[in-house]
């Protein structure tokens, strides 16, 4: 994953060319950094993730009947909180949904399991978050699930045994096309509400490279693997959780 695999062809090449091979260490070296330089601009880095995301969708509030919130980690033990808090994309969901509920005043489910030593799950986190901050209730709390499949089947077994088919999910919009089809498989009707469609205006420093270019290049081949790890594991083995 990045950077690491954008360090290495620099690292071998500078290897080579100590060893004697100056030709060949010099070309992947200059390879190596012309690759990192290319995929940590902002410009090149937030294309390849906006290819991941759904078409971005007007919604009305009629299209289903309650709002999944999945999180996306927690950080265990925050001073100023006292506690566990939500990392910041966890938080962006977070947001989102409450504005969805508000709104259309949907009942909501957040999942995410992943208590760890503390015991206290993602999913009790950020129902703490959404009630007590936000000020939105929070019908119900999915806190198994440590994985995006994981997050769809003890979500929709909740949701089903409240009579719930149709939903809104809130998540990353380039996570969405990843997590849509889990929900999809078990029964569901669902609806992308994701947040983070906005790219922003290019500028000259969009031709640079920069942090956030290259987190969000991170973020680009996690999607890839993850997709690419439950293809291998429906055709290893149909319905694995």
């Amino acid at each position: 994953m990045p950077p690491l695999v954008l360090l290495l062809p620099i690292f071998l090449g500078v290897g080579l060319m100590r060893v004697g091979n100056k030709r060949q260490g010099f070309w992947l070296a200059g390879s190596g950094l012309a690759l990192f330089w290319i995929f940590s601009t902002p410009l090149v880095s937030s294309f390849l993730l906006h290819q991941l995301m759904p078409p971005y969708r007007n919604l009305q509030g009629n299209e289903a009947d309650a709002i999944v919130i999945l999180s996306a980690g927690m950080v265990h033990n925050r001073a100023e909180y006292g506690g566990g808090a939500p990392k910041i994309l966890t938080l962006e969901r977070i947001r989102y949904g409450a504005w969805l509920a508000r709104r259309w005043n949907k009942p909501i489910l957040v999942s995410g399991g992943g208590g760890g030593r503390l015991g206290v799950s993602e999913g009790q986190v950020m129902k703490n978050v959404l009630e007590n901050e936000f000020g939105v209730p929070v019908r119900w709390v999915e806190t198994r699930s440590t994985t995006t499949r994981e997050n769809a089947l003890d979500s929709v077994s909740l949701l089903k045994n409240a009579g719930i088919t149709r939903i809104y999910l809130v998540s990353q919009a380039w996570h969405l096309n990843r997590a849509m089809p889990e929900f999809q498989r078990l029964g569901m009707t669902v609806i992308p509400a994701g947040t983070g469609y906005d790219e922003g205006a290019i500028s000259g420093f969009s031709f640079l490279p920069s942090a956030s270019g290259l987190q969000n290049f991170y973020y680009f081949c996690h999607e890839l693997v993850g997709r690419v790890w439950y293809f291998c594991l429906d055709r290893i083995k149909p319905n694995a959780s």
